[in-house]
């Protein structure tokens, strides 16, 4: 019996030098574990952050430009989401109206453009301009941004009224995100005679598996594939569905005028690039030299006006 008691405790006997290999490899798992919770953690936190940016006030107003405007309310097309918005009027009567579409954590005054701006020049050549907030941007209502999936609607919105109050034609300009979703409002839209694209992404998914970090500003592995997997998760948000290139059919033969410039670190100027190339008869690349996004009108605000204009009334 003693013998056996002793037989036994020798067979449970496991010396340390096998105990480590074992506690090392469990030391892995938990830090394996631990690490990848703590990424999940920080995705959502990022992919929460940059859906939900702080919202800009509308901090100018048309009459700050001498320009006589109204305020003007009206329902997303998605009919759900009420967005908020000003007509400006030029003093003669006008020849088309100008809908501006601002960009990713903007409003419709868009100051580092600047929208008022530019609105103003085209006021005194007789166009009507119509600037509004997109959804959770400035006074309009929405829970979060969707960079161009759900704001395509807040735009199809916006033309709809405008369709339905005024008889001249209709044009769309929009910067970044609203120059994205300018090309995919058109496509579903026969009031829309034209489109300025200034610095627009040609595939929100290709284009964050690439540049995410950009706005993240966190490393692209692992934190790109994970916030790009889980957004759509915990948003409601699926960046398929803001492809403009893969809607180009539907807007051409109408003519889109891509401006890029070539300095741009946000959205590299080959995503116009690659748009204008699908359909050269209809659609125009101008690549302004400088650098930044979505600064072509601050460095070439002559020359803008002059493009636009030029651009926008051969559709009369």
């Amino acid at each position: 019996m003693v013998e056996s008691q002793k037989a036994k405790e020798t067979y449970m006997y496991e010396p340390p030098h096998r105990k480590w290999p074992r506690r090392l490899g469990w030391s892995i798992i938990i830090l394996f574990l631990l690490i990848s919770m703590s990424c999940i953690a920080i995705s959502i936190y990022v992919g929460y952050q940059m859906t939900h940016p702080e919202k800009k006030p509308i901090d100018q107003l048309p009459s700050d430009y001498g320009i006589t405007y109204e305020d003007i309310s009206f329902m997303s097309s998605d009919k759900q989401t009420e967005l908020s918005g000003w007509v400006l009027h030029p003093e003669n009567s006008p020849k088309m109206t100008v809908i501006l579409a601002h960009g990713y954590k903007g409003n419709r005054v868009e100051d580092n453009i600047p929208f008022l701006s530019m609105a103003e020049e085209l006021i005194k050549r007789n166009y009507r301009v119509i600037m509004f907030d997109f959804r959770y941007a400035g006074e309009s209502k929405g829970d979060m941004t969707t960079v161009g999936v759900k704001e395509q609607f807040d735009l199809l919105g916006a033309i709809d009224w405008t369709a339905n109050h005024y008889d001249e034609p209709i044009s769309l300009l929009g910067i970044s995100m609203g120059a994205s979703t300018a090309i995919l409002s058109a496509s579903q839209s026969d009031d829309v005679v034209s489109v300025v694209a200034d610095s627009p992404f040609s595939d929100l998914e290709d284009y964050l598996k690439v540049n995410l970090p950009v706005w993240s500003h966190l490393p692209n592995f692992p934190f790109t594939p994970l916030i790009l997997t889980l957004m759509p998760m915990i948003t409601d948000l699926d960046p398929k569905e803001a492809s403009p290139i893969s809607v180009l059919d539907d807007v051409a033969p109408r003519p889109i005028l891509f401006i890029h410039n070539k300095g741009d670190a946000s959205i590299p100027y080959t995503e116009s690039k690659k748009m204008a190339k699908q359909y050269p008869d209809y659609f125009t690349l101008w690549l302004t030299e400088g650098e930044g996004h979505v600064k072509s009108y601050q460095q070439n605000k002559k020359r803008y006006i002059e493009k636009i204009d030029q651009f926008f009334t051969k559709q009369l």
